[in-house]
């Protein structure tokens, strides 16, 4: 092994991996299991395919692989949860904090 093989990509360069059943299932079980939940919707990029964050009442959130901006809107209604796109109103207050206290060995 090289000095840099173990930090080459395991999958092939510029192949982005579609959302799966497992993505959409963990988002559900994970709003069901709190409350407050919003969904901020963040577009597909180079590296990435589209992704929705989930944000409970108190800050804590998830990220998964979503099937577009659609799809994000589809599991958000079926869901009955309220839908923002991040890069137009960004994150929520409560969700910085979360990461700031859960950093800082808080929670």
């Amino acid at each position: 092994m090289g000095l840099f093989d173990r930090f080459r990509r395991k999958s092939r360069p510029g192949v982005l991996r579609a959302p799966t059943s497992a993505d959409t299932g963990h988002l559900e079980r994970w709003a069901a299991e709190r409350r407050g939940v919003e969904a901020y919707v963040e577009p597909k990029t180079t590296v990435t395919e589209t992704t929705v964050v989930l944000v409970a009442h108190d800050g804590e959130w998830t990220r998964r692989r979503i099937d577009g901006e659609e799809g994000a809107k589809r599991f958000a209604r079926k869901l009955g949860m309220p839908i923002y796109d991040a890069g137009i109103v960004g994150y929520p207050k409560r969700m910085r904090e979360y990461s700031r206290r859960k950093s800082a060995g808080e929670i």
